[in-house]
């Protein structure tokens, strides 16, 4: 890892080797994306299963991209006991945190008689895209369908790319399961969210696709955005941990290492105001290291995307974490909640020595769907207000209308749509 020290490096080195991690810029991924969606926006379920035999390696017909209601419920008897009980009280975590993010309609009724308001209704049908790359996220089933199952959505569909043996990973669908998703289907990269943008003969075409994936899908997602609604482009993950000497240096690097070991993409970065933890922090992350299974990825990431920063002080370490803006925040110091009122942008942010990165992952109950690569300047998590669409009510008495008639009027003349203007006059004259 890298380390910099705040006002004699140039942290600009360090900003910009982060930005390089976007899905975007990619114009052989970008033109390898097209052709797959518009094949299968012409193709439909042959285009599906022909790019799942070819990038997948998996056969599959039409009507065996749908998992049946059997295999989903074999897949959820056959969970191991503890590992059913912890997904069971995640989902009721989670579950208990969304439903505090529901949104009512609303109305103001003025003296003059007009109504105003905002109607507030869930989508019809959703997307889901559950990865199953270098390791399933059945987590990532429970964090997207159920606030989606919050917010009331019509129907919700699960696509998951196919094992070896074509069927979806068995947590991922007893995750699905659990959470409520109506249908599953055995669909993975790209030529599934096309699936789901268009629809396809088996794969119905919804309104938004949410759900995090490789560079292949979040691309394929940034061109269909428009045929449908996505919740973001979300690109590798991050984690950005800011403490001072107090800080216990094993639970540093092993937060660093749990971010790391998600991609040789993945960032790890540790702002710290002593040299002294930095150094014990750099001990225990190659001590912990040896001891995981997929160092070699850990080692990749924390090479070319981790770093040390040295700060003077906590406030220069939180303009370093503002800036960087992470998917991740943990603040690791004597009085973390001291420092919230000046964090400006991160996804989650974990607050203390005992609130580690993967309770968000897992258990706590707020989305794991993040903003990452700096886009939690201006996105937010995942939450209920991602499955519904609002939509503005006005009621405009007789009276009230002839009130405003003159100012309408002569604002649509200045922007020159005289038919807007005639559409106030033309009541004018009825009224007079």
């Amino acid at each position: 890892m890298r380390i910099y020290e705040y006002g004699k490096d140039d942290m600009e080195t360090l900003y910009a080797s982060l930005r390089k991690r976007t899905p975007e810029g990619r114009k052989d991924i970008e033109e390898k994306v097209s052709e797959i969606l518009r094949a299968v926006k012409e193709r439909g379920d042959h285009a599906v299963c022909e790019y799942t035999l070819k990038l997948d390696g998996v056969s599959l017909s039409a009507r065996e991209l749908e998992v049946s209601e059997e295999d989903m419920e074999k897949a959820l008897s056959g969970l191991d006991r503890d590992l059913r009980e912890a997904i069971e009280r995640s989902a009721a975590n989670i579950r208990i945190f969304h439903e505090r993010q529901r949104e009512n309609s609303w109305f103001m009724t003025r003296e003059d008689g007009i109504i105003l308001g905002q109607k507030v209704t869930p989508l019809s049908r959703v997307g889901v895209y559950a990865p199953a790359g270098t390791a399933p996220l059945p987590s990532t089933v429970l964090m997207d369908v159920i606030p989606a199952k919050v917010a009331g959505v019509g129907e919700i569909i699960l696509c998951s790319p196919p094992q070896k043996d074509g069927k979806v990973d068995p947590v991922v669908l007893a995750c699905a399961r659990i959470a409520g998703a109506d249908r599953v289907f055995a669909a993975g990269g790209a030529q599934a969210i096309g699936a789901m943008a268009y629809g396809t003969g088996t794969i119905p075409m919804v309104d938004k696709i949410v759900g995090p994936g490789n560079i292949y899908v979040q691309t394929a997602k940034k061109q269909v955005f428009g045929t449908c609604g996505i919740d973001m482009i979300a690109g590798p993950s991050e984690v950005l941990v800011i403490a001072d000497e107090s800080a216990n240096p094993g639970y540093v690097a092993a937060d660093l290492l749990s971010q790391a070991e998600h991609d040789a993409l993945s960032s790890a970065i540790l702002v710290t105001t002593s040299k002294t933890l930095a150094d014990a922090v750099l001990k225990a992350l190659e001590d912990q290291m040896e001891r995981l299974g997929r160092n070699e990825i850990i080692r990749k990431s924390l090479e070319a995307y981790g770093a040390i920063v040295l700060a003077p002080t906590l406030k220069e370490a939180v303009s370093v974490s503002n800036r960087i803006a992470p998917e991740h925040l943990e603040i690791l110091t004597r009085d973390p909640f001291t420092l919230l009122p000046e964090i400006q942008n991160a996804g989650a942010i974990f607050l203390g020595e005992y609130s580690p990165e993967p309770l968000g992952d897992y258990f706590a109950g707020p989305n794991h769907t993040l903003p990452t690569v700096g886009t939690a300047r201006f996105f937010s998590p995942l939450g209920v207000y991602d499955f519904v669409k609002r939509s503005s009510i006005i009621s405009y008495t007789r009276n009230a209308f002839a009130d405003a008639a003159p100012y309408v009027a002569s604002f649509a003349e200045a922007e020159g749509l005289q038919a807007h203007a005639e559409s106030i006059r033309i009541r004018c004259r009825g009224i007079l």
